[in-house]
């Protein structure tokens, strides 16, 4: 089953349970989903890795609004968690710090170099970034990456 067809069934779920937040909520990453495959040329299904990165633009998305609001817009900040929770359930695994780290490792390590310098950086991330993307927080993974050099 498609990520849009779980995400259908879950805001027909919720439409039945009269739980508008939650319809609400599904809806928007249904419609997310849905224009990426009108977006595709022939209308193709999307791939496993591309419903992923349209969940993680929606969270991300949230999570840039989250930042930007003023603390005294409760409404819109527990809008946004909601939103977060509930696309959550459709976002695959994310890796832990642990995780990332030792990527990191074997990609440096792959790369030959023994001990990584500033300006190794852009060519670890190139390798890097692939291996997680959908997977981690691209800031964490900088900032991981960051660490390597002081």
């Amino acid at each position: 089953m498609s990520k849009e067809e779980e995400v259908r069934t879950a805001m027909v779920a919720a439409m039945k349970a009269k739980d508008k937040e939650r319809k609400d909520a599904l809806s928007l990453l249904f419609g997310a989903l849905k224009n990426k495959r009108i977006d595709k040329p022939g209308h193709e299904d999307l791939t496993e890795t591309e419903e992923n990165e349209v969940v993680a633009k929606e969270i991300k998305q949230c999570k840039d609004t989250l930042e930007v609001t003023p603390a005294d817009r409760t409404d819109i900040i527990e809008q946004c968690k909601f939103r977060i929770s509930v696309y959550e359930e459709f976002a695959p695994k994310q890796l832990s710090e642990e995780e990332i780290q030792a990527i990191i490792s074997e990609v440096v390590a792959k790369l030959g170099i023994d001990t990584p310098a500033p300006a190794d950086k852009g060519k670890i991330m190139k390798e890097l970034m692939p291996q997680v993307k959908g997977r981690a927080d691209g800031k964490l993974v900088n900032a991981l990456v960051g660490k390597l050099f002081g």
